[in-house]
């Protein structure tokens, strides 16, 4: 036993892998860690655009929520900080839900004419 602690590297592997080895691994947990990504890889341009398009979809609508719920927050407070109230900010907060989920209707509506 060395005192130093300097062990042998062999000691610890019976056999050392090559680099090629280690690469193809790397390569097979990547196709572990994303099997759409082979899919993505297959599509054609225009699928990869309508896909892209409906994640932009996604996102304005749900945008266009929160939104809504932050404007009339916003306003309904202002109001009662100048008019020195606690009864604008329930209302201006349900108008703004109410806004938001207007926008979704009408922008589910779009998405199915289409």
């Amino acid at each position: 036993m060395n005192p130093s602690g300097d062990g042998d590297q062999g000691d610890r592997k019976s056999s050392p892998e090559t680099s090629e080895s280690l690469r193809e691994r790397l390569r097979e947990l990547e196709r572990k860690l994303d099997p759409e990504g082979n899919k993505r890889e297959g599509m054609s341009d225009e699928e990869l655009e309508k896909r892209s398009s409906m994640l932009g979809r996604a996102f304005k609508i749900s945008t266009e929520m929160v939104a809504g719920v932050f404007v009339g927050g916003f306003i309904g407070w202002a109001l009662d900080q100048w008019l020195d109230t606690r009864f604008f900010i329930v209302v201006f907060l349900f108008l703004g839900i109410a806004a938001g989920f207007l926008n979704v209707i009408r922008e589910a509506q779009r998405m199915g004419d289409k």
